[in-house]
């Protein structure tokens, strides 16, 4: 794997993103819209799981980065709950349930990966450096 120096450039992150914006555009175009207290969550829920692997990144070492996509990987499974409560209410159909879910679960094997990627790596990150 070539090093990447910006998050942005992470491709778990590039998907969570389009994930988190799908989401956005369903709380603005379903009755979700005024369901405030479940839009509230479901987005913040996908939207942590982008913002902790921007974190992790940031934090510039595998074990806090490991940390952080174990917390962006349960926040991926948090939004698929909260899917199936958004379906439940009658706010998406079963396609659209599916199609999401399915991405969700993709993402959270793809981050699982990277994170067994980052556990063979014997870089602990520059703040572990000896001076």
């Amino acid at each position: 794997m070539a090093t990447i120096k910006r998050f942005e450039d992470l491709e778990i992150w590039q998907e969570a993103r389009r994930l988190s914006k799908e989401i956005i555009l369903l709380s603005k175009t379903t009755g979700l819209e005024n369901d405030y207290k479940l839009k509230d969550q479901i987005k913040g829920s996908s939207g942590s799981v982008m913002d902790n692997i921007a974190e992790g990144f940031e934090r510039d070492g595998n074990i806090e980065f490991r940390q952080f996509l174990s917390i962006a990987k349960a926040s991926s499974g948090e939004t698929r709950s909260q899917l199936y409560r958004i379906f439940d209410s009658g706010y998406i159909e079963e396609k659209a349930l599916k199609i999401l879910v399915n991405d969700y679960e993709t993402l959270s094997r793809r981050i699982s990966g990277f994170i067994s990627y980052l556990n063979k790596k014997e870089f602990r990150g520059v703040k572990y450096k000896e001076s």
